[in-house]
């Protein structure tokens, strides 16, 4: 059951953004707004401009034109790490993860006060009580507790597919940007990963799902948004969305039976 959206000032919003590579659009003039409560999914075909969206709003890409806002806060030309610690949180299409530290690692380094001094973070110890407390928390969460001292590399994929998330959350996230935490899973992963977004959302204000696999948007969005080409071509609901022609050109294809079988 989707949760009720607020409607009051967006927790995220983007306005006319522009990032070009050379005489690439790879974002051309977005417009869009994350509200409190609410999962956005973000579609489109591969080159659409969905991870540029997503590097662009961490700060990872500088934008050439346009205003990103947390809450009243515009982030547009701040440095990746500022981003963060002011609440934007997010996966990668490609997991990365300290590979041979353990899994609760993992978690401990997202913690802003490792951010902040990673050689004085955690002397005291109480402190280090409390953060392990709260990184078995995000854990325990993500149904990971058990695996908290195995070798991150030895985690099956929807595994660290999980533990990515749950160090993600340990950054206290105001907004979660996924950038297709589906891709490479299975369908009883895919399902796993549909009742974990379920579980996290209450920990964060919003999500930003960008996602390929139709089913997943369908079940976990509130609205959606199609891009195609840097641009946006549509936004609704799931229905409106995977029905608009210019997704269905784009995206799904003209095909109606093709559509009917991807949406």
């Amino acid at each position: 059951m989707l949760m009720r959206v607020s409607r009051q000032r967006p927790v995220l919003s983007v306005h006319g953004l522009k990032k070009h590579f050379g005489g690439v659009r790879a974002l051309d003039g977005i417009d869009l707004e994350v509200h409190t409560g609410e999962i956005l999914g973000v579609i489109g075909p591969n080159g659409a401009g969905k991870t540029a969206l997503i590097n662009t709003i961490t700060g990872f890409y500088r934008a050439d034109e346009g205003r990103i806002l947390l809450g009243e806060t515009d982030i547009t030309q701040l440095p990746m790490n500022r981003i963060g610690h002011l609440g934007v949180g997010r996966t990668f299409q490609n997991i990365r993860l300290f590979r041979r530290m353990t899994v609760l690692e993992n978690v401990l380094v997202a913690f802003k006060a490792f951010a902040e001094r990673p050689l004085h973070a955690f002397f005291g110890l109480a402190d280090r009580r409390e953060t392990t407390a709260r990184a078995l928390h995000w854990l325990r969460l993500l149904q990971l507790e058990e695996q908290a001292d195995r070798v991150a590399a030895s985690l099956s994929y929807g595994d660290a597919r999980r533990l990515e998330i749950a160090r993600a959350l340990a950054g206290e996230p105001t907004v979660l940007l996924l950038d297709e935490p589906a891709a490479g899973m299975n369908a009883a992963e895919t399902q796993q990963l549909t009742r974990d977004i379920r579980t996290i959302r209450e920990s964060v204000h919003a999500i930003v799902l960008i996602e390929h696999d139709m089913p997943l948007i369908r079940a976990l969005s509130d609205r959606i948004v199609a891009m195609d080409y840097g641009r946006k071509i549509a936004e609704g609901t799931a229905d409106e969305v995977l029905k608009h022609p210019e997704v269905l050109r784009a995206y799904l294809g003209t095909d109606a039976e093709t559509a009917g079988q991807a949406a």
